[in-house]
């Protein structure tokens, strides 16, 4: 059975030596000092490896089950949740008003990779519902958010989002789910809604979702789109349960993966439901929840790649297979460990070098949640929305890859179940597909966010690269991580520039190159933080470390990744740079 350790070492280098977060200005981060961040994630690390990693195995085998219109989850998951209540790892970083701990969202994230690491189905539960509440919080009322908060946040009650119809996914504008306004103030919702996860089970005494419907006589398209809280159970102005409100489990999905986690099909009777947010204003408070979302599956990749990483070593370090091309190097066994062939040691540095500046990556863009909400910083929360299909798209199609690199690592052993090494990539397959398929992330990177705000933003990142590249290149111990990043800086504003001049003549130009630009800027991003990390292990080394090894190891590695991974953006250039044409050619009866 595969096992997971949670990577606390590495999370605090970055919080600490890279982030440097308990010196920056922001609210809270006073109080984020080494040994605090540490206690807290030590206690999360015991809670996944022990309690979590177990249970992975279990719901992919078990699966959910719906009797009789009632969704049980996997053995032991219940138990399991309880644990998760009792210790607050819900409400880490939400406001105490609601029974939260107020901590900030990069410790919550830190906290996430390793429950999404260990048991990725399972935390979907209490995902999915930290992104509900956060829906409320940003838009609904003061009754609202007493009413339905404290219980979400403590997740006695959990939450969902549904936007899916079986006639449109991303293409929302043509959901024919209704919603019939009541002479008291609510609205009947009638409609059917798809692969809605954590849709339905046994968890939790209520479940609270939140739910895109259109109110009759309003705008055409999305223009038309509200959201509502509509609740399993109807719930009294005291907070008590009362009667089932009208959404029934249709059935649950069979899935290649995610068996744990119960992704339903809803079926909405005039369930009562109350409007969040403006009228026909939806989709403004439905993203508040997907913004996080994409972060949070961008996240996913990352903690799917880690587990499968850390499993994959093992494998390496213990099969016998074969002897070193240099010379036995088992010399007292039948063969040496796979680890000293060549192939092998590639694949694992493209694991290790991916997973952690992953890592560096998913908590930067959590740093500036942090800056754009504590501080009301709207340049980071520019940033960060700039980057955020980036964050989704690359690091989950990234992440399905290294789970593939580390189950070939097993050979046969790999394709096998008892192994588990094909549920890590089962699992991971998901996150390229659901919160925006990341077909969609690409085009919305290129189509809307590069542009927005004139600009601004994009401009903003690349004035970051030049700034930190300027500001050490004079250290020659950087010298591998910054001549790499300022090639693959100019490749990227070079398929900008491309985009520029021929995207407004013929859009297909710019559209055809999408998925390239997300992988380019990609590369970038993980280069920067390489960089930087880069500068904080040489600074550890010059001050005296006590353990060089950790930040030898930290700059190896990095080095890995700017000769052989960063130069794929050269790649990627090249193939936008190749316009729309060959893309576009056959007509659709040719295929």
């Amino acid at each position: 059975m595969p096992t997971y350790t949670a990577p606390v070492k590495d999370l605090q280098f970055v919080l600490h030596d890279v982030l440097n977060v308990s010196t920056l200005d922001i609210p809270g981060y006073d109080e984020m000092e080494a040994d605090f961040t540490n206690a807290v994630l030590e206690e999360a690390g015991k809670l996944t490896g022990d309690v979590l990693a177990p249970l992975n195995a279990v719901g992919d085998q078990e699966g959910c089950r719906l009797e009789n219109g009632l969704v049980y989850t996997p053995t032991g998951f219940k138990e399991a949740f309880e644990q998760v209540k009792e210790g607050g790892w819900t409400g880490l970083d939400m406001p105490e008003q609601y029974g939260g701990q107020n901590m900030p969202y990069v410790l919550g994230t830190a906290v996430g990779e390793m429950f999404s690491a260990s048991n990725q189905a399972f935390t979907m539960y209490q995902g999915l519902t930290h992104g509900a509440a956060a829906a409320i919080l940003a838009h609904g009322t003061d009754a609202q958010k007493d009413k339905w908060l404290p219980n979400m946040v403590s997740c006695e009650w959990t939450g969902t989002m549904n936007l899916t119809e079986p006639h449109c996914g991303t293409d929302l504008g043509l959901m024919r789910t209704k919603a019939e306004p009541q002479d008291n103030g609510t609205y009947k919702i009638s409609g059917q809604k798809i692969f809605i996860s954590a849709g339905d089970h046994d968890l939790a005494d209520n479940i609270v979702h939140l739910v895109l419907a259109k109110v009759p006589g309003g705008p055409e398209g999305i223009k038309g789109v509200s959201l509502f809280i509509v609740p399993k159970f109807l719930v009294d102005d005291e907070g008590n349960i009362g009667a089932r409100n009208g959404v029934s489990v249709g059935n649950i999905e069979k899935k290649m993966g995610i068996h744990g986690n119960a992704t339903c099909v809803l079926n909405y009777d005039e369930a009562e439901g109350y409007l969040l947010g403006e009228l026909n204003k939806g989709m403004r408070a439905m993203f508040t929840m997907m913004n996080e979302a994409r972060l949070g599956v961008g996240m996913q990749g990352l903690s799917a790649a880690e587990v499968a990483y850390q499993n994959a070593v093992d494998y390496a370090k213990d099969r016998l297979q074969g002897r070193a091309v240099t010379g036995a190097e088992n010399p007292d066994g039948p063969a040496d460990p796979l680890i000293v062939h060549p192939d092998i040691r590639r694949s694992l540095m493209d694991q290790k070098s991916f997973v952690e500046g992953a890592r560096a990556f998913i908590l930067w863009g959590a740093k500036m949640i942090d800056e754009a909400h504590r501080n009301s910083d709207k340049d980071a929360d520019g940033l960060v929305s700039l980057l955020t299909p980036v964050i989704k798209g690359f690091l989950t199609d990234e992440g399905y890859d290294m789970t593939v690199k580390a189950q070939q690592i097993y050979g046969g052993h790999g394709y096998i179940e008892e192994h588990g090494m094909s549920q890590f990539t089962r699992d991971a397959r998901i996150a390229m597909i659901y919160e925006g398929a990341n077909g969609v992330q690409a085009l919305d990177l290129v189509g809307r966010k590069l542009a927005q705000d004139g600009g601004k933003h994009v401009m903003a990142f690349f004035e970051l690269v030049k700034t930190f590249c300027k500001d050490n290149g004079d250290d020659e111990a950087l010298k591998d991580f910054i001549e790499p990043l300022k090639a693959a800086s100019k490749d990227l504003q070079a398929a900008g520039m491309y985009f520029m001049q021929n995207g407004m003549k013929n859009p297909n130009h710019a559209l055809s190159g999408s998925n390239d630009f997300m992988h380019l800027f990609g590369h970038v991003c993980l280069g920067l933080m390489w960089a930087q990390m880069a500068k904080a292990a040489t600074s550890q080394l010059a001050a005296g470390a006590a353990d060089a090894a950790f930040y030898e190891t930290k700059l190896a590695t990095g080095r890995y990744y700017m000769a052989r991974r960063l130069p794929a953006t050269s790649m990627h250039l090249a193939r936008i740079q190749s316009g729309a044409d060959t893309v576009m050619a056959l007509d659709a009866e040719a295929f």
